[in-house]
């Protein structure tokens, strides 16, 4: 698949008709596939955690999601086909995994909340197998145990909602020891969005690229975490006028 880099990580040119198509091969593969949706907080982070950054230039598939990165390859003159948010790639996902039969094991959130998500998604895609739910967390610990849970469900996609950079880690780590599952993606806030928990920006606001401002509004706690998207533009602008210089 074609790529671009925004400082130093691979963001994957795809649509969500690409992405879906590689969805059903890595379904078909051996193995266990990452999927990562990339957004400019996951860039931010990036820079000053090593280990983030390695994981994220070796996943199988990177998606571009967030307006800052649609910006970011227009102005480093590499423009994205499309944003391809984490949010859709899960509904998108679950009707793929329910049509096709492949379960699904939602990891992650606060107590009760994946719960709450796989059940959104199984009354709107009635065929989906909900191979299990739970909290849990990243914490090393709790691994061995978490790794049973997820291999005797018999899951072939596992959603994890621990949040970046934790649930990206947390699937780099354990890939190797996931016997069934295919595709391994983290969601973030997504079961939250789902259970009705954080309401989601409607429609209009988000395809205006502002769906970040409607969250802000919404949830004014999350300000210093949207300071990343101000920081993430002054990088890009440094980083391109360093590649003129050179």
């Amino acid at each position: 698949m074609k790529s671009i880099d925004i400082l130093n990580v691979r963001i994957d040119n795809v649509t969500y008709d690409d992405a879906l198509t590689y969805v059903a091969n890595f379904l078909r593969e051996p193995g266990t596939h990452q999927i990562a949706t990339i957004n400019p907080e996951f860039v931010v982070m990036a820079q000053t955690n090593e280990r983030f950054m390695r994981v994220l230039n070796s996943t199988t598939l990177n998606t571009p999601d967030g307006v800052g990165l649609m910006w970011a390859a227009r102005h480093l003159k590499t423009p994205l086909q499309m944003r391809v948010t984490g949010q859709e790639m899960v509904d998108r996902i679950s009707a793929l995994a329910a049509k096709c039969g492949y379960p699904i094991f939602f990891l992650g959130a606060r107590e009760g909340i994946a719960e709450r998500a796989a059940s959104v998604l199984q009354q709107k895609y009635p065929q989906l197998q909900i191979a299990g739910c739970y909290a849990g967390s990243p914490a090393l610990e709790e691994e061995k145990e978490i790794i049973e849970r997820v291999n005797k469900s018999g899951a072939r996609i596992l959603f994890i909602a621990y949040g970046p950079p934790k649930q990206e880690l947390w699937i780099a780590r354990n890939a190797e020891r996931l016997q069934n599952v295919s595709i391994a993606m983290g969601v973030g806030g997504t079961f939250d969005t789902l259970a009705g928990i954080v309401p989601r920006a409607p429609e209009w606001i988000r395809k205006a690229g502002f769906e970040w401002t409607y969250r802000l509004i919404r949830e004014p706690r999350r300000f210093k975490r949207q300071l990343a998207i101000p920081y993430f533009m002054w990088l890009v602008i440094t980083q391109s006028r360093s590649r003129i210089v050179e």
